[in-house]
């Protein structure tokens, strides 16, 4: 496939998710259609358990699409090999990292691993990629300290920082403001907003801060049990979709505020 638009960083074309099994298929969300262009904030919200984590996963080649395919820069993702993908895509998960006992340089120097030699050897490149990815951060603060002395916030700006380092087009994030208060969860997303501006890269993150999403991303991914809806925050509200998202006896959307309000 080729694309002539170089600013289409990931394009999904009748993209079926979900699981399979000897005796059937268990579709979560079926036939999408939709693009990711450069330097965009996409946010993706959604009710508990409606598929989330199964479209992030599948959209980073962790699960096989059950039909349809992506491309990540003109290039079917079950084309790429993992090490080539590694320099396409960078992936920051909700699970804490195994390896709390490195320091926050050794853990971010990690994102160079796709760059390095058999050996592991940092370049001059990749330091300075490092050092530009704390700044990015300001993680430079905590460089020497041990990822397990970290507090919750810090530990995800520090994540955040590794995925800069990898230097890939595109970052996806699962659900980064959770375990965060509500200060720390609007500065995690303004960090995003940023970068996203600042880099151009395009950045993917699912997330339950709706209210904050809806101010702060250039683009929404909307997932309800019917369907996945993307457009601009404001398209999204005016079209009535994220009064769709949650019962309607508890909980409601107030079109002029942009907020959810308990009834």
């Amino acid at each position: 496939m080729t694309i002539t638009d170089t600013h289409r960083i990931l394009k999904a074309q009748g993209l079926s998710i979900g699981y399979s099994s000897k005796k059937a298929k268990h579709i979560i969300a079926d036939r999408m259609d939709f693009e990711f262009r450069e330097g965009e904030l996409i946010g993706l919200v959604g009710a508990n358990g409606i598929g989330k984590s199964t479209l992030l996963r599948t959209l980073s080649g962790m699960q096989k699409a059950l039909e349809g395919e992506v491309y990540i820069s003109g290039i079917a993702l079950s084309s790429y090999p993992h090490s080539e993908l590694a320099t396409q895509l960078s992936v920051v998960l909700t699970e804490a990292p195994s390896s709390k006992n490195l320091s926050v340089t050794e853990f971010i120097s990690l994102g160079r691993q796709p760059h390095t030699n058999w050996l592991g050897t940092l370049s001059d490149l990749d330091k300075e990629m490092i050092l530009w990815a704390m700044e990015q951060t300001d993680t430079n603060e905590i460089k020497d300290r041990k990822c397990f002395e970290l507090s919750d916030g810090q530990m995800q700006r520090v994540a955040i920082a590794r995925a800069l380092a990898q230097d890939t087009p595109l970052i996806i994030l699962d659900e980064p403001t959770t375990h965060l208060d509500l200060y720390h969860r609007a500065y995690i997303l303004k960090l995003l907003k940023r970068l996203a501006n600042d880099t151009s890269k395009t950045i993917l993150f699912s997330t339950h801060e709706i209210d904050l999403a809806i101010q702060l991303s250039d683009k929404m991914m909307v997932m309800t049990p019917d369907s996945m809806v993307m457009d601009e925050p404001c398209n999204l509200i005016s079209g009535g979709h994220f009064e769709d998202l949650f019962p309607k006896d508890s909980i409601y959307f107030d079109t002029k505020t942009g907020r959810f309000s308990v009834k």
